[in-house]
């Protein structure tokens, strides 16, 4: 899939598979990154029976784990070319869980600005502060919750020599 102007040649699907590989908790979880491309991701949350609560629906922290796993990934693919030169936070997160979630769910997750702004940003001023909102659904594509995650990212300083 193409990307950015400047980011012709971004491999998201190594991307994909290095997330994963990077955060462990991820890999916990059985999550899956499906697709990444320049400021939007699809990630699945499996269906597992650890990862239920007391009534046997997928549970609440599982859930979040997700939205906020496809807002990183949709992060990373917005900044792919530049994430050594960066240091970026999760700073807010909000959920609201809409519908019992059973099954596997999928999360997609977009950039609330667009990865060019962003970019822009950054370089003006050092720092952007951008939200992702992130849709989960279930297997019949049911609105199961919907998260905002709201990402800090600054250029990280040189080192003192």
């Amino acid at each position: 899939m193409p990307g950015l102007p400047g980011m012709p040649n971004v491999d998201f699907d190594a991307i994909a598979k290095g997330m994963s590989m990077a955060v462990p908790f991820v890999n916990h979880l059985g999550i899956e990154i499906v697709d990444v491309s320049a400021g939007e991701a699809t990630v699945r949350l499996p269906r597992g029976e650890e990862l239920t609560n007391h009534v046997g629906s997928q549970h609440a922290g599982a859930l979040f784990t997700v939205a906020e796993t496809a807002s990183g990934a949709a992060f990373v693919g917005a900044f792919a070319e530049r994430m050594g030169d960066l240091t970026p936070l999760a700073r807010s997160a909000e959920i609201s869980y809409d519908k019992v979630a059973k099954g596997p769910i999928t999360a997609k997750a977009k950039l609330g600005i667009s990865a060019a702004k962003a970019h822009e940003i950054l370089d003006a001023d050092g720092k952007v502060e951008f939200p992702c909102d992130v849709e989960l659904t279930n297997a019949d594509g049911d609105l199961v919750a919907a998260a905002n995650v709201r990402w800090h990212v600054r250029l990280k300083r040189p080192a003192a020599g």
